[in-house]
């Protein structure tokens, strides 16, 4: 059985390949600021918001490639004050990011899904606690300049993999969940559904 990404993330593709694990990225296209929306207007906790945009990936995508185990995945940054931060849009939008985040402690929750023939038969939600350190205007200023091109499609404006880790005081957590998925807990069903020697 083929494991399918439904997913175009860099990021994730290359902590699959680093384990060792062979996946086809194909992207899913599901409508993720609405689903977001009507979860978020309807009362929905994060968790569950990252566990519903993790299977309408994987679901959607399922139902295409009923041959394959089809992984969906999704992140959501959440703020000291229970906001829900999306991807930003612009600079500007990056810059505001960070300055609400500077100083203070937020969580980012990271939800795996994995559906066969339409349906899902694992899911795993794992959350990570971020400590930023305070940041100076003009530091927040540099860095979106700087790395504008490479934060822009991640939620929270960092990649702490890389030069993000310099935004942080302290982080509570599994890395591979702060860069997006939680890899730990999917290599072991790996190992039960045979795509991967044990």
């Amino acid at each position: 059985m083929t494991l399918v990404l439904a997913s175009q993330s860099a990021g994730r593709i290359a902590m699959l390949n680093a384990a060792g694990v062979s996946v086809q990225a194909v992207p899913a296209l599901v409508d993720e600021q609405s689903i977001k929306t009507s979860l978020a207007q309807a009362g929905a906790k994060p968790r569950d918001i990252a566990d519903a945009l993790a299977e309408a990936k994987a679901r959607k995508l399922s139902r295409k490639m009923p041959t394959a185990m089809v992984l969906g995945c999704d992140q959501i940054c959440v703020g000291p004050d229970g906001h829900i931060f999306d991807k930003p849009e612009t600079p500007d939008d990056a810059r505001a990011h960070l300055a609400q985040l500077s100083g203070k402690v937020h969580r980012l929750i990271s939800a795996a899904v994995i559906c066969e023939n339409g349906e899902p038969v694992w899911r795993v939600i794992d959350t990570a606690q971020m400590t930023m350190r305070s940041l100076s205007p003009q530091y927040i200023d540099d860095y979106v300049e700087t790395y504008w091109d490479k934060i822009r499609h991640c939620v929270g404006c960092y990649r702490i993999e890389a030069e993000g880790a310099q935004l942080f005081a302290s982080v509570s957590g599994s890395q591979f969940t702060i860069i997006g998925m939680p890899l730990l807990p999917l290599l072991d069903y790996l190992r039960v559904k045979g795509l991967l020697p044990s």
